[in-house]
């Protein structure tokens, strides 16, 4: 993969997981001096110009992330094609990318998936669960796996 200067996050809604990641990613590439990446994020079923929820605001607050500006925005072709690397958090949403422009395959991976060499994976323990409408501690639980990938996947990008 060539030098990556666009990352689009996707999951479903565009008001949890995929604003976190945002909100991590850009945090990261900040607090280590890069400002040379574009970070968006999307949902496939999202709401256009939704906030994020109540407890995706505060569980990102707690690691020092304001993404209480966000603004929901449904995925479309444009936004697949133009960017250079589209991380899902699951893997429906990574087949429906591949579904719906299909050129998008070799750019589109899970969040858990993305960097790692083993190919023989069990795709369910790659998702990361979606925690809308659940108590507080599965916020918490989403945004403690997605923050671990970006740790991990930061040195990619």
């Amino acid at each position: 993969m060539s030098k990556i200067r666009s990352v689009l996050f996707v999951c479903t809604g565009n008001t949890c997981r995929s604003v976190m990641a945002e909100g991590l990613l850009k945090k990261y590439l900040k607090d280590n001096g890069r400002d040379d990446v574009t970070v968006q994020s999307a949902g496939l079923s999202a709401l256009g110009g939704q906030a994020p929820t109540m407890e995706t605001v505060m569980v990102a607050k707690a690691d020092g992330v304001d993404v209480s500006g966000h603004k929901s925005q449904y995925l479309t072709g444009e936004l697949i094609r133009s960017a250079d690397l589209i991380l899902t958090m699951e893997e429906y949403h990574k087949n429906r990318i591949a579904q719906w422009v299909p050129e998008a395959s070799g750019k589109t991976f899970l969040l858990k998936e993305f960097g790692t060499a083993s190919a023989a994976k069990n795709l369910s323990r790659l998702d990361i669960a979606d925690p809308i409408g659940m108590p507080l501690e599965a916020y918490r639980e989403s945004e403690k796996e997605i923050k671990a990938e970006i740790e991990r996947i930061g040195k990619y990008i």
